[in-house]
């Protein structure tokens, strides 16, 4: 009765995990056909991959596109890493009734919706001349109030005689935090860094509204202008959301056990 209980088990967890899989699966093949196969449902590889691939390149600047996502989501993951982490250790190791306060209002805002603010934010920065720049792109979600708080919960868990033996050894706040803090939470910046660089790389409608110029376009915006027009060939869309996908699933294979061991708090 066990050995039947385990094996419908994990019969059921092989059924899931295809048809979790399978869109995966048909994006793929779909790259490899034209857009009359895709619209059939051809569900085994075809023969059109490269003719698809220079059809793309002929039509939208990849190359320009995948530079720019790269950089934005680099520098993004970079620079919200350190001033979020900085934020939430300050938070929880300098805890006092103000910053609770101050939290719950960060807290609060995560309530708001992007688009209520979007208008101002564009008026805003079109004023101080940062349409089409990286700076545009970084400053409204560089500091999230959501990473804040998984580096607090994560602090919570940092030892505080390590502190007081790093404060007697002469180590000043700073350092404690670059050379003893960073270390320790290598899992939870590993977390943050896929949920940071997958957010960037998968951001369409703040881009669409500050990046106005061609040569800023982002990967997520070339696939939605292939979408444009009376016709839309969907060998050359799927193989444009495949090369879209493609560093977001490197990036959580890589970091994906660091990420679950960040989620839950852990620290080594």
């Amino acid at each position: 009765m066990i050995k039947l209980k385990t094996a419908l088990k994990y019969i059921f967890l092989i059924i899931v995990s295809l048809i979790s899989v399978f869109p995966l699966y048909w994006m793929a093949v779909s790259a490899t056909h034209t857009s009359i196969e895709v619209i059939r449902g051809a569900l085994l590889p075809g023969n059109y991959l490269f003719k698809n691939f220079a059809n793309l390149l002929a039509a939208s600047d990849v190359s320009g596109a995948m530079t720019n996502s790269f950089k934005y989501s680099i520098v993004m993951t970079v620079l919200a890493l350190f001033i979020c982490s900085l934020a939430g250790y300050g938070f929880e190791i300098y805890h006092d009734r103000a910053k609770d306060a101050i939290m719950s209002v960060l807290l609060l805002a995560m309530m708001v919706p992007f688009v209520a603010i979007m208008i101002p934010l564009f008026q805003t920065f079109s004023k101080w001349g940062l349409l089409n720049t990286t700076l545009g792109f970084l400053l409204p979600t560089i500091s999230t109030p959501f990473l804040i708080m998984l580096f607090r919960q994560s602090a919570r868990s940092f030892p505080h005689d390590i502190l007081e033996a790093a404060r007697l050894d002469g180590l000043n706040e700073f350092h404690i935090f670059l050379r003893i803090f960073i270390p320790t939470m290598k899992s939870t910046y590993a977390s943050a860094a896929i949920i940071t660089f997958m957010g960037a790389w998968n951001s369409y409608l703040w881009p669409k509204v500050i990046m106005t110029e061609k040569t800023s376009i982002t990967m997520p915006m070339l696939v939605a202008n292939l979408k444009e027009g009376y016709v839309t060939d969907y060998g050359i869309l799927m193989l444009a959301v495949l090369l879209c996908s493609i560093p977001t699933v490197i990036i959580f294979f890589l970091l994906q056990k660091q990420f679950a061991e960040g989620i839950t708090g852990a620290v080594k």
